[in-house]
């Protein structure tokens, strides 16, 4: 078994409960196929660098699964099928790849977390 990652863009027309149930849907296409997956996220409305549909803007979210290649194909017929998806793409990932998805699982790369860099002294303190 491969791990796969897969960011999709669904239409903004869509209600939240909407999007909800769409991302469902290809969760229990994984599901159904004997995959595994690991992580779902929700990334939100954003704003896209070009238009898609006369659209300007859409529903991110990246779905990290473990599966056989085939279900791959599945997946991507499922995403061609449905009207709400604007755009999709799935990669495979390597050793790296899933090391860096982990830590950022865990919240080491937020920038809330950053420590306070240290601000330059003035020449009245460099002086005592």
């Amino acid at each position: 078994m491969k791990n796969y990652e897969t960011v999709f863009i669904l239409n903004p027309v869509l209600s939240e409960d909407q999007m909800k149930d769409t991302v469902e849907k290809f969760v229990k296409v994984l599901k159904n196929a004997q995959a595994n997956v690991i992580n779902v996220e929700h990334w939100g409305l954003r704003k896209l660098a070009y238009p898609i549909q006369r659209k300007s803007t859409g529903f991110y979210n990246l779905i990290e699964f473990s599966a056989n290649p085939e279900v791959v194909n599945q997946l991507e017929t499922e995403f061609r099928r449905d009207e709400s998806v604007m755009r999709f793409l799935t990669v495979t990932l390597d050793k790296h790849a899933l090391q860096y998805n982990e830590r950022r699982r865990k919240g080491e790369f937020n920038k809330k977390d950053k420590t306070p860099q240290k601000t330059r002294k003035t020449e009245e303190e460099l002086a005592e």
